[in-house]
């Protein structure tokens, strides 16, 4: 266990239930816009409805305000100066009382930013929580697997970031298992095992994402185990040199045993390959090299810093020619050599076979752990990007299963929440539900909507940086549902278009292969019908605009709820000795940047 070192000081829970007070008062009139729906956006006059306000007014203060976010940087925390006079529950008039459109953009971009993760102070810095996991103690790793190797640039950012976080957990537990709900392709879990030595059992639902994490860590053990072999190499190339300078200060005294050596075995022996590395060195050094190896084999193998326990030595990186023929009396060594060898091989795969292990199941919030992990013992559970449910059932788990010391828990997917007060008429069996967890907002009886729980995935920090929605795809969808409902009769459509829009050449030719997708006839629209839609609408693009740089802005601030809402609901378990929420990522690389983390009393 690492030395005791105080973790970061966090907001209490009556602190952070003020802050969730404020910001659900300001949502409850905001998701409004939030779920408003896109593809509705002409056939329902969602801007009229919704905003009391030019299209140019709405852009003209958003788009400045999200590049100087940008230009401010997004790694850092920036309270708001406006947030520090007061409590921030007091907004300026934003929504008109009688028609609820909104009125005052610059003070709903205000409110929005305020309301914000960063800006309502609730985020621990990880530097902090690092230093205070690991105390003194230097983390284990092999420091020559790197993961943008093997993975592309966004999972490589979010894996070498999580692993890290985890493996000090682990550290700070002294414990070695490590269970990853919602595994997918198993890129977490190799890593941790590869680098860092972890027991891993990754846990998904998906029979296909377990085959494939089982192949892809294969393959990735085997790259890793080039990498390992490169290091040794070097190390082997240390001790050649090491070897040479011996030779020069015992010239004198190896000439003299190695004439007589050659001279009585010259006519038996086969001269001793020059090739390779060592070309530049004569048989006296290799000579030397052989009696320092057998040397090393009477030392006891040590387990290597890594994973396994597979000592080597540099007989084992030299080619086969280079040594020296050896006698018949030391025969029986170098087969005793040879069996060690195979010894530690079997070790090694033994070892590897058990430290990251795939398994295939549904898990839900009372999912028995040791049903399914058979050696389950003191732990931390984690999961990367767990889609609805699984990431507030993970927090579920943790709390109510003894073994698990600690959690590192960063969802995604939040329009696939369950909401316990969504579809209140509607019969539902559900008894733990994904959305609200904590005590205030079920008395509040809260609820999101799916819209708006989709639109808290919009990535305002991309959109910042230039990386923003497509207006003009989303303008096709929304035309084409007019088209639809005008032509067609058809007012709500199940069916999804899907991504044709990269695959389409025009309006026109994404209007047709629409049409053929969702079933109907595209051959009942004349083409000038079509494009007249097109004509009707294109001078009204930027209301589309517009509105969907409101809901942009707004997503910061459902996301926030949804975390503040997980967070409380650590801070209300008594056997949660430290909760926070912790910003893991580059928000431009993975929008879904927030980690839940929470840690049980060391015992």
């Amino acid at each position: 266990m690492a030395a005791v070192y105080p973790l970061p000081v966090t907001q209490d829970l009556p602190m952070l239930r003020t802050k969730l007070q404020s910001l659900s008062r300001f949502l409850k009139d905001a998701l409004t816009i939030s779920n408003a729906h896109t593809v509705d956006f002409y056939t329902e006059c969602v801007w009229k409805r919704l905003v009391d306000l030019s299209p140019e007014t709405v852009l003209a203060a958003l788009k400045p305000a999200a590049e100087a976010e940008a230009e401010a940087g997004f790694s850092e925390a920036r309270p708001l100066v406006e947030a520090e006079k007061g409590s921030g529950t007091d907004f300026p008039k934003i929504f008109c009382e009688t028609s609820q459109r909104l009125v005052n953009v610059e003070a709903f971009a205000l409110a929005a930013k305020r309301c914000s993760v960063q800006n309502l102070g609730i985020c621990t810095p990880l530097e902090q929580l690092l230093i205070a996991l690991r105390g003194n103690k230097k983390q284990r790793t092999d420091n020559n697997l790197k993961p943008h190797e093997f993975m592309n640039v966004k999972k490589s950012h979010e894996v070498q970031a999580m692993s890290e976080l985890i493996s000090s957990i682990a550290d700070y537990y002294g414990v070695k298992q490590v269970i990853d709900l919602g595994s997918g392709k198993g890129y977490l879990s190799s890593f941790l095992s590869l680098k860092y030595g972890l027991h891993v059992y990754g846990i998904d639902s998906s029979n296909s994402n377990t085959h494939g994490a089982k192949e892809r860590n294969r393959k990735l053990k085997k790259r890793w185990k080039l990498h390992r072999t490169q290091s040794r190499v070097d190390v082997s190339g240390l001790a050649l040199k090491m070897a040479k300078e011996k030779k020069v200060q015992n010239e004198m005294k190896y000439k003299a045993d190695t004439e007589t050596l050659y001279s009585n075995s010259s006519a038996k022996q086969e001269k001793i390959s020059t090739s390779g590395f060592l070309q530049d060195f004569s048989g006296p050094v290799i000579s030397d090299i052989r009696i320092q190896i057998e040397n090393l084999h009477t030392q006891p193998y040590e387990e290597e810093n890594v994973c396994f326990m597979n000592a080597f030595s540099l007989i084992d990186f030299l080619p086969i020619d280079a040594i020296e023929p050896i006698s018949s009396l030391q025969i029986p060594n170098r087969e005793m050599s040879e069996a060690n060898k195979e010894r530690r091989k079997m070790v090694s795969q033994s070892s590897e076979s058990n430290i990251y292990s795939p398994l295939t199941s549904f898990i839900t919030a009372d999912s028995e752990l040791h049903d399914i992990i058979k050696d389950l013992e003191d732990c931390v559970m984690v999961g990367l990007h767990t889609c609805g449910d699984l990431a507030p059932n993970t927090l579920r788990i943790f709390t109510s299963n003894s073994e698990i010391k600690g959690v590192c828990s960063v969802g995604c997917c939040y329009h696939l929440l369950s909401e316990e007060f969504e579809n209140e008429h509607k019969e539902c069996t559900e008894e733990k539900w994904g959305f609200p967890m904590c005590q205030y907002l079920k008395e509040e009886r809260w609820c999101c909507g799916h819209n708006a729980r989709m639109s808290a995935c919009l990535a305002l920090e991309r959109v910042a940086v230039g990386q923003g929605l497509s207006t003009e795809s989303l303008f096709y969808r929304a035309v084409l549902q007019d088209i639809i409902k005008d032509c067609y009769g058809i007012t709500k459509c199940s069916e999804h278009v899907g991504k044709i829009y990269s695959k389409c050449s025009s309006f026109l030719d994404y209007v047709r292969k629409s049409l053929k997708k969702l079933g109907l006839d595209e051959t009942q629209l004349p083409e000038k019908t079509i494009m007249d839609y097109y004509e009707k609408y294109k001078p009204r693009m930027n209301e589309l605009e517009a509105f969907n740089m409101l809901k942009v802005v707004l997503a910061p601030c459902v996301e926030t709820l949804i975390l503040l809402d997980r967070l409380c609901y650590l801070k209300e378990q008594e056997d949660v000795a430290w909760s926070a929420l912790v910003k893991l990522f580059d928000p431009v690389k993975s929008p879904r940047c927030y980690a839940l983390i929470a840690l049980k009393k060391q015992q």
